[in-house]
């Protein structure tokens, strides 16, 4: 048994020693990895292109009115006033809540959201506004 180990041991040995020469020797693997690097740089300008931020503002929003439901139905009704609060004032495309915000909301559990908490709404050009913690909070 010792003996198939030692030539599976070698067999892969010299597979690995054989893959590690083409990758010293060859040019096409440089190329194909600035290829790699090209593509990842264009994702990138695209996705910086896709979140330019048109407007930005900073919102105290009251949840007090969440108390008035059901202790169990409190913090998603929360959320609720906070996604009807955005809509009112920024008239966003399509809304996203950062998932520190979500965290937030939800800190205390479904029981005790906080009664205000402070966002910082940034709108892009397509009209997707998404919701971050504002600083220092």
């Amino acid at each position: 048994m010792t003996e198939t180990t030692e030539e599976t041991g070698t067999e892969e040995e010299a597979a690995v020693e054989a893959e590690e020469g083409e990758l010293e020797e060859g040019e096409p693997e440089e190329e194909g990895e600035e290829a790699v690097e090209e593509v990842k740089g264009e994702e990138e300008k695209e996705k910086a292109e896709e979140r330019k931020i048109v407007e930005e503002k900073i919102y105290t929003i009251p949840l007090g009115r969440a108390w008035i439901s059901p202790r169990n139905r409190r913090t998603p009704r929360a959320v609720r006033i906070v996604r009807g609060f955005v809509q009112r004032h920024m008239k966003p495309e399509s809304l996203v809540l950062s998932n520190e915000v979500n965290e937030r909301i939800w800190s205390r559990g479904i029981q005790k959201p906080p009664r205000r908490i402070r966002v910082r709404a940034a709108k892009d050009e397509e009209g997707t506004v998404t919701l971050y913690l504002a600083e220092g909070d």
